[in-house]
């Protein structure tokens, strides 16, 4: 049977669908994109913001449309959130809430009557990740969230905490290392909140990871500035804990972010910032800004401003403020106006921006090791552009005559040119 997976929205999505590739090729079951004609299309959306629940709506009707013959699966948050209105649209075939993921491949199979064990099977973790193309893995270690941000719709779409053990994570690593993948990342809707269910935390995790696998890059999915455990950065001395963090701080102002029930003062997050440059060389340190929310004055949007020039952040997720029916911000009163929104974000883009290429111009010269992806382009010399990360996850580009060899290949590089915000750089032969 050939299945397709798609997904919108956040790396958790990601590694959701992912680990249903691993499960549907274990059975025996064959991945093709949408143009090989699936008998089955599985959907992982998302309702983060208002776009999101359009976008989602969308994919829906789409897939359909593209393949009115394949059985269409339909998950995540936005299905999650709007059950009846998902089963209404013509061509959904299953819906599977949040709360069943871990078993979505078993309930298709069963619900759809498809054959589940078909007559030649393939071995278990066999090409599911290279055959979407991929050269790292998204691993979720956890679900769900205690916290209720006023304006977060997710953690009352993805429910109670719930985490991994710590030998199923180290195990699937492993499994994952042995078909070539260089780098996992570790994600969670909550990621902080990590063993807050079985007597466990990030730490113990991280460091487990460390020590029981060797795979050469881990990284980590946002993390609330609130939540990293005591000790936590010095995990950072090993090279294989890949040195970046994304800290989403939503606001610079500390009324603002009361209104917006987060757990952490701009001083705190200033300290943090501030220790872990000093532990960790190099950190790239990135965060998130929502624009606009209920109440903001030109004062508290002037504080996040002087806020975001002080922290010099590496990027930054900006978001326009959308009302989420549900959520406690919904509710509230002296909501800003959408002209007044559009300024606020285009002025906060400028600054990011700004800041963000004042950081890259100062790389040039340095060396960087890079893991590289596929080619992306044919030059007029014969040669082909490939991308690839560095380590503190900065997008770089270099021209090889071999992309084949290059590809999921860490190699040094110096960087000679900014372009584009990707660094441009050369191989250093060894």
């Amino acid at each position: 049977m050939r299945v397709h997976l798609k997904t919108l929205g956040c790396r958790l999505n990601e590694a959701e669908i992912e680990s249903w590739a691993n499960d549907f090729s274990s059975r025996g079951h064959t991945l093709v994109d949408e143009d090989g004609a699936p008998d089955i299309l599985v959907l992982n959306t998302c309702a983060v913001t208002q776009g999101a629940v359009r976008k989602s709506r969308q994919l829906v009707r789409k897939a359909h449309k593209q393949n009115p013959k394949a059985k269409l699966v339909v998950s995540g948050c936005y299905a999650t959130l709007n059950k009846e209105e998902t089963v209404s649209i013509d061509g959904v075939d299953l819906l599977i809430n949040n709360q069943q993921k871990e078993q979505l491949v078993e309930l298709t199979l069963e619900n759809l009557n498809e054959v589940s064990m078909p007559s030649i099977a393939t071995e278990p973790n066999e090409v599911a990740l290279f055959s979407r193309g991929r050269q790292r893995a998204f691993i979720k270690v956890q679900d769900g969230c205690r916290y209720r941000c006023s304006f977060c719709i997710v953690t009352i779409a993805r429910g109670d905490e719930k985490s991994r053990r710590i030998d199923d994570i180290v195990n699937e690593i492993n499994a994952i290392q042995q078909q070539g993948i260089s780098e996992v990342v570790i994600t969670g809707v909550h990621l902080g909140g990590y063993g807050s269910d079985i007597d466990s935390d990030l730490f113990t995790l991280i460091k487990s990871l460390l020590e029981k696998t060797s795979i050469p890059r881990i990284r980590m999915g946002s993390l609330e500035p609130w939540d990293l455990p005591k000790g936590f950065l010095s995990l950072f001395e090993n090279p294989r804990l890949m040195p970046h963090m994304h800290l989403p701080m939503q606001s610079g102002s500390d009324s603002v972010l009361k209104r917006m029930s987060r757990r952490c003062k701009t001083n705190e997050f200033r300290v943090l910032v501030t220790e872990a440059r000093k532990l960790i060389p190099n950190i790239n340190i990135t965060s998130d800004i929502i624009v606009g929310f209920p109440g903001e004055s030109d004062a508290e949007w002037q504080q996040t401003i002087d806020f975001v020039t002080e922290m010099q952040f590496g990027d930054l997720h900006i978001f326009t403020y959308s009302i989420r029916e549900g959520t406690k911000a919904a509710s509230m009163p002296n909501q800003v106006k959408n002209e007044i929104k559009k300024l606020r974000s285009k002025e906060l883009h400028v600054l990011s921006s700004s800041i963000k290429q004042s950081k890259l111009n100062a790389l040039i010269g340095s060396t960087v090791d890079v893991l590289w992806e596929e080619g992306q382009q044919l030059s007029e010399d014969g040669s082909t552009s490939v991308l690839g990360y560095s380590p503190n996850y900065l997008r770089v580009k270099t021209l090889t005559n071999n992309p084949v060899a290059l590809t999921n290949s860490v190699t040094s590089c110096k960087i000679t040119a900014i372009e584009n915000n990707i660094l441009i750089t050369q191989i250093i032969d060894a």
